[in-house]
């Protein structure tokens, strides 16, 4: 496995260590949304996998698979950073629209209206229905997400454990996926059956503007709003 300075083979290291590069990936991806190819993750943790065959030294008293694990996930941290789309200013505005949403509903104790929402925001309604046909929200999980008010960054360390499942993350991860149901439910009708068609029937925007009778940039407007409500309890939870 390692070569006559003292570090790893790259061409074995590849070999042995890409199952860890899977594990990762499929453990990452479960967080993320959708549009986030496994394939994408998995090359570039090998890259990074690859990257950490190079830097290794054994003299530094640390194990290669630890030392192998933070170089993959930088790497697949990386690769999402760079094939994010949403610019900072969409993601400015998307998190406005959730402060608004969030105020409201605690004030309320119901989903607010969209008319709510424009009002609270110091908009018309036309110009926050604008607002969201540009938001697009497609996201559930942003990567500015991941990372703390202080600049933390330690997403994956947090939510991608080195070591496999372990009981506490199953549960986690049952309860999160119980909470995510439970705050679709919570949506209004119009805006739960967008989300219906779009993720479990798998239509189009299209398809769903004419099941709805609305126009497309219509069905854009509520899914927006759908995620944004969904972001503000996921976020709560």
């Amino acid at each position: 496995m390692y070569t006559a300075t003292g570090r790893p083979d790259t061409n074995a290291v590849l070999r042995q260590y890409s199952p860890l590069v899977r594990r990762l990936a499929h453990q990452m991806i479960a967080k993320l949304p959708a549009n986030v190819q496994l394939d994408d993750l998995i090359q570039a943790g090998m890259i990074g996998l690859a990257d950490a065959s190079q830097r290794f030294d054994l003299a530094q008293g640390v194990q290669f698979e630890t030392f192998a694990s933070q170089r993959i996930r930088g790497a697949m941290l990386d690769e999402l950073r760079g094939s994010d789309w949403a610019s900072r200013g969409t993601r400015k505005s998307q998190r406005e629209i959730e402060t608004a949403v969030q105020q409201l509903e605690h004030r309320l104790g119901r989903a607010p209206q969209e008319s709510e929402i424009a009002a609270a925001m110091g908009l018309s309604l036309t110009d926050y229905q604008g607002l969201l046909g540009k938001v697009r929200g497609t996201q559930l999980v942003h990567l500015e997400d991941m990372s703390g008010d202080e600049g933390d960054e330690d997403f994956l360390d947090r939510h991608v454990p080195d070591s496999g499942e372990t009981p506490m993350s199953r549960l986690q991860d049952r309860r999160m996926r119980e909470a995510l149901v439970q705050a679709i439910e919570q949506l209004p009708e119009r805006e739960k059956l967008v989300m219906s068609l779009y993720y479990e029937q798998d239509l189009n925007l299209k398809e769903i503007a004419a099941i709805l009778g609305v126009t497309e940039s219509r069905v854009c407007q509520l899914h927006s709003q759908s995620i944004a409500r969904l972001r503000v309890k996921m976020r709560e939870h």
